[in-house]
């Protein structure tokens, strides 16, 4: 556990935290007669072992694991759309976009305007369903064995379809982001088949809803200065996005 924080201050959050209570910077900061900003580094320190998860305002109790991708699509879906309208200019007509499993990834092909003559790969189930009655896209889509928690396919045989493509642009999709740990996931095959993904695209780009950011997952796929744009939400946690640009990162903000 961090050292850096007094130890009655810590046990109180790590025990409304282990409770399953959200905790607000602004009422911690009252509570202990602190600064928000003192609290900010305590939360800061507490994520950095893996011990909550950072979010807008405070934090939230660690989740030990993914959801599966059937779930995450109902999930958040107005604050999803946006990221997908702030993304939607990081495109470039004509060009070839793999678009990773993921929610927010969703969101943005499902606003894609029909003037872009894309070429689309994606190994998403749902993603390719989405995709498949548009014919101002040419759709290809990377088979192998389909990961339901995942949503798509990222086995060996979608890697080895994956390293006989040049890409132009990645949209990858990301269980968390943080200076600390880079891009990660959760489940080990996903993530080997993103790294593949980020060594054969020209150009990476993440949507991080808020509660992916500042978070580390036990597989790192890449670090932050693989990405050409990171798109985050209006409201993003300040301490983040500060920490993310201070690394070089380029930072496009979704419009509420």
């Amino acid at each position: 556990m961090p050292s850096d924080i007094p130890s009655s201050r810590r046990d109180t959050i790590l025990e409304r935290l282990s409770a399953g209570q959200p905790v607000r910077s602004g009422a911690l900061a009252v509570e202990f007669g602190l600064s928000e900003d003192a609290i900010r580094r305590d939360l800061r320190s507490l994520a950095a072992k893996g011990l909550c998860r950072r979010v807008y305002g405070g934090a939230l109790p660690v989740v030990t694991g993914a959801t599966p991708m059937a779930e995450r699509v109902g999930e958040d879906v107005q604050r999803k759309q946006a990221l997908a309208g702030a993304a939607l200019s990081l495109i470039e007509p004509s060009s070839f976009v793999f678009v990773d499993n993921g929610s927010s990834n969703l969101a943005l092909v499902e606003k894609l305007p029909p003037y872009l003559n894309l070429t689309i790969a994606t190994s998403s189930i749902t993603i390719a369903a989405a995709l498949q009655q548009r014919d101002d896209i040419d759709l290809l889509v990377v088979g192998g064995m389909i990961d339901r928690m995942v949503g798509g396919a990222v086995d060996g045989t979608a890697i080895e379809a994956i390293l006989r493509l040049n890409i132009d642009l990645c949209v990858l999709g990301a269980c968390a982001v943080s200076v600390a740990g880079g891009v990660s996931a959760y489940d080990l095959a996903d993530a080997t088949f993103k790294r593949a993904l980020t060594a054969r695209s020209r150009r990476t780009i993440v949507l991080a809803t808020n509660d992916k950011l500042g978070r580390r997952a036990p597989h790192r796929v890449c670090g932050i200065d693989k990405l050409a744009q990171i798109v985050v939400e209006h409201d993003a946690d300040a301490d983040c996005v500060r920490d993310l640009t201070e690394t070089g990162a380029t930072i496009v903000c979704a419009q509420t």
